[in-house]
């Protein structure tokens, strides 16, 4: 307390001299002193300090509107970025529990997004070549394989759902195990996304098995499955946690594409040059309407898939794990924050387009100022002579 009141002297002795080192010197008091007390406070919100003390109490109540009108506007305007966005927080990655942590009858459950598309009809041989799993389609479905381990291990099996999308469930599987099917996965992908980015929008989470009651989501947000005949539960499940691992990665798209254009923003408010092309600015709407294909028109996002239509059980469990991953309201979200970079992309378009337009028109003008000067020259040629 004793340095706390000697820096006050010294912050109250440069108030007549320098301004700027009583900002400075105030600012290291408060970090210093009173941890949980920001400047933020101070210079936005006009609040006193909570400190002991006459003196100090005294010093910053005669001193703070000094404070607050010496840097409230500089403080503000660095603060206030030209495109502020709110970026979606990372989705935290549930480490997998070992087998002594867990309650006996729970077990893991992860999905994987790895990259754009499966060559599912390769990888059916693949898996067959390798003879460690029995792959097959799902009710004739085409689009996804389902693989059961032929080793067991316990009692509980082992199983597989790849997605022509590009996702990947696993059901039972160690952390080892899942890390060699990822890496058996990278022969037969298009377009493979980087290990980081797989791993920070994987979905993990734990099943159990239910001999009374529907399939569904515990409030615990744990899956309830029925014990046996259950593969179509379980592929409604796995389902909706492939189409959550997709949206995640295409939410992680958009934001890099916003950081791409984010000086953008800063150069239109500040009346700089636009440091773009109209080549560039014609690739950044082409990534625009290529994700918006992707998530509106290649996906299952706005609509329940058709194998549902005559499945009216397994419809409802599916809108249910919809509504557990928001899948909806991140949807929306993210055609929100599409429709505004494409309305800054067109501004771009318009104003380069326009610079184009101004700068063939002076052209022109030039060219007919050209003209005129050899006119008046041939004139004055024939009237001298």
């Amino acid at each position: 307390m004793n340095t706390f009141f000697t820096k006050s002297f010294a912050a109250f002795n440069i108030l007549r001299s320098n301004k700027t080192e009583l900002i400075k010197l105030s600012t290291d008091i408060y970090l210093n002193n009173v941890r949980s007390f920001h400047i933020d406070t101070i210079l936005l919100k006009n609040t006193s300090p909570i400190i002991n003390g006459n003196l100090t109490k005294q010093f910053f109540q005669n001193n703070q509107s000094k404070l607050i009108s010496t840097t409230s506007n500089s403080y503000i305007q660095e603060k206030i970025s030209a495109l502020q966005i709110k970026k979606r927080p990372i989705r935290k990655k549930r480490p997998l529990e070992e087998d002594d942590q867990k309650p006996p009858g729970l077990y893991d459950v992860v999905a994987f997004a790895t990259a754009e598309e499966y060559k599912l009809e390769e990888l059916i041989k693949g898996l067959k070549r390798q003879s460690l799993y029995d792959p097959k389609h799902v009710d004739n479905n085409l689009d996804v394989v389902h693989a059961i381990a032929k080793y067991q291990v316990a009692d509980e099996p082992r199983e597989l759902f790849f997605f022509r999308e590009g996702t990947v469930v696993m059901w039972n599987v160690t952390e080892l195990e899942s890390s060699n099917v990822l890496s058996f996965l990278r022969a037969f992908e298009q377009d493979s996304y980087s290990e980081r980015l797989l791993q920070n929008e994987a979905e993990l989470m734990n099943y159990k098995y239910l001999e009374q009651g529907k399939p569904s989501i515990s409030p615990m947000g744990e899956i309830i499955i029925s014990p046996s005949d259950n593969l179509l539960e379980k592929y409604t499940f796995s389902n909706a946690m492939a189409l959550s691992v997709k949206l995640g990665i295409w939410e992680t798209s958009l934001e890099k594409y916003i950081d791409t254009i984010e000086f953008v923003t800063e150069d239109l408010k500040k009346g700089n040059r636009i440091k773009m092309s109209q080549d560039e600015v014609l690739r950044k709407h082409g990534e625009l309407f290529a994700l918006r294909h992707m998530i509106n028109l290649s996906s299952d996002l706005l609509d329940t898939p058709d194998f549902y239509w005559e499945r009216d059980q397994l419809e409802v469990l599916y809108s249910q794990i919809c509504t557990y991953f928001s899948i909806s309201r991140r949807t929306k979200v993210i055609n929100e924050k599409i429709n505004h970079c494409v309305e800054l992309i067109e501004l771009l378009r318009s104003h380069l387009s326009d610079k184009h337009h101004v700068r063939l028109e002076w052209m022109i003008i030039l060219l007919i100022m050209v003209e005129v000067c050899f006119e008046i020259i041939h004139y004055v040629d024939r009237f001298v002579h």
